[in-house]
């Protein structure tokens, strides 16, 4: 895991919590969810890979 996708996933918390917090300030509880699952979802597809390569290594380490 590079120090890159640290950094993406730290910009994307910021940003969802910043919407997040605007959008219920303003009532609108709904989207605010719903920006909350996006950035869930898009830092998923970042991470999903790395954990897979994780569990590939330890795999060939073990000879499993």
């Amino acid at each position: 895991m590079s120090v890159s996708v640290i950094f993406k996933i730290a910009a994307v918390g910021i940003l969802v919590t910043l919407l997040g917090q605007v959008l219920k300030h303003s009532g609108r509880e709904e989207q605010a969810f719903l920006v909350s699952l996006a950035g869930l979802i898009l830092v998923l597809t970042w991470i999903v890979p790395c954990i897979y390569d994780l569990f590939e290594t330890i795999q060939s380490l073990f000879a499993l």
